[in-house]
């Protein structure tokens, strides 16, 4: 089993007055090896825990002096120590497989582990969930997890999975919730295949077999160029409509069965129909935000309260534990690092670069404020095609196009485009040919750069 590397230690901390150094790898904890971030966040929860590294060849043991209950204070390189569980599955709507050549690795990575459903809020299959599994989630209490339900139809099921396990797996989401676990479900809907007849009687499935759920989050296929399945297509501004009036209409029924509407249509269905978005009250804790689900109502509200709603993507346990890696969508965006603030002074022109999706959402965001609009320059998405719209898929290359003749004094972009300061397509922010300024992707950030507060620069000469 691989060891998981010591990224970071925090300076003064009981890590650092405990002898610990970036770069040493972690063997063990109080004699036992850690399968993951988990058993390592538990094992060091305790008082003075002793650390097992590795270092340059040799096994050091370093007690890190420290009350029980207290942080550590090191980031370590991964969250899973030992093999990933990758997915077995083969979904023709995975959007892996429509990625093109070239990305970093990690984009590639297929997981069904529940440990990452716990840790990062992944949506699992549950097809390679087991009794062990379910033992360890009863047991050390991990909640909530994220299932990707799909259709409860069972042969649909295996079909839509191309994994005949597919058919009954959802008989450990039934388990699940009857033990108490806190669990949020999604559906892709893919037209001509899940959805219409078939989305009624999975919502009525749910009402009936499943009516714990936390809540659900229905989202439409994305279909990039790069797809070489002949069924998926986009959906059409018709079938979003008549999406929405479904899970509506299903989201009142469970409103009176369990007392809260749990169904939910992503954002993009409303702006794809063109059809107003439910009130911000409909979306309580926002818990599938991450999904799309509510993110223009929060942005809206944020927007014109001028501070934060609280709506913040879920992160399961890695909210508050010690140590995690930043991943995938929590991954750092942006490193300020170097660059300057200053703020704006006299009278300056100011644009928004965001994606097709992203524009459509300001516009309604702006209105809602009765502000007069701000320029946004619209970044369509070249790299991807299809109906890929959203602002966290906007490439580099797509961006520098978008902007590369623009005259604008400031050029505001959101920083839910960029992991580490790079684009989704490899590309640092740095090559881009005019300066922008990465702004926090939330209303309140974005109402604050409006009234002049500035924030880092990075592209152009800076690059």
């Amino acid at each position: 089993m691989p060891h998981p590397i010591v990224l970071r230690v925090s300076p003064s901390s009981p890590a650092d007055r405990g002898g610990v150094l970036v770069g040493d790898a972690l063997v063990a904890v109080n004699g036992v090896p850690p399968r993951d971030i988990i058993d390592y966040q538990q094992l060091v929860d305790g008082p003075d825990p002793i650390l097992t590294v590795e270092r340059s060849g040799l096994e050091l043991e370093l007690i890190i002096d420290k009350p029980a209950g207290t942080l550590v204070g090191m980031e370590i390189s991964d969250a899973l120590f030992d093999k990933v569980r990758t997915c077995d599955n083969h979904c023709e709507f995975c959007f892996i497989y429509q990625l093109p050549k070239g990305l970093r690795r990690t984009l590639y990575v297929k997981d069904d582990d529940y440990r990452l459903s716990f840790l990062y809020g992944n949506f699992t299959t549950l097809t390679r969930f087991t009794e062990a599994d379910f033992e360890r989630v009863i047991t050390e209490r991990l909640s909530p997890l994220y299932v990707s339900i799909h259709t409860t139809d069972p042969l649909l099921r295996a079909e839509m999975l191309r994994n005949r396990r597919g058919a009954t797996s959802l008989r450990w989401l039934e388990h699940l919730l009857d033990a108490g676990v806190r669990v949020h479900g999604q559906i892709v809907l893919a037209p001509g295949i899940n959805d219409g007849a078939h989305l009624e009687a999975t919502l009525t499935d749910i009402l009936f077999r499943f009516p714990k759920l936390a809540s659900v989050g229905i989202v439409p296929l994305g279909v990039s160029k790069f797809t070489k399945e002949a069924r998926m297509r986009p959906m059409t501004k018709d079938e979003a409509r008549a999406a929405i009036g479904t899970v509506e209409e299903f989201a009142a029924l469970a409103r009176s069965i369990v007392g809260h509407p749990m169904m939910y249509c992503s954002d993009e269905f409303y702006l794809l129909g063109d059809v107003e978005l439910p009130s911000r009250e409909i979306y309580g804790d926002f818990e599938q935000l991450e999904n799309g689900v509510g993110v223009t109502r929060a942005f809206e509200h944020e927007f014109i309260e001028r501070e934060a709603t609280g709506a913040k993507a879920h992160s399961g346990f890695f909210s508050s534990i010690d140590g995690a890696p930043a991943l995938g969508y929590r991954a750092v965006r942006f490193r300020a690092k170097g660059f300057g603030q200053r703020r704006s002074t006299g009278t300056v022109s100011v644009a928004i670069i965001s994606s097709t999706y992203g524009k459509l959402a300001l516009d309604r965001v702006f209105r809602a404020a009765a502000q007069s609009p701000v320029d946004v320059i619209e970044v369509r998405n070249e790299f991807f095609g299809g109906n890929i719209a959203v602002t966290g898929l906007m490439s580099g290359q797509d961006v520098r196009r978008a902007i590369a003749d623009v005259e604008y004094d400031r050029l505001l972009l959101p920083d839910v485009c960029l992991s580490e300061g790079r684009f989704i397509d490899g590309l640092d922010a740095r090559e881009l040919p005019r300066q922008v300024e990465v702004v926090p992707t939330d209303g309140a950030s974005l109402a604050a750069a409006l009234q002049g507060t500035a924030f880092p620069l990075i592209g152009g000469s800076h690059g």
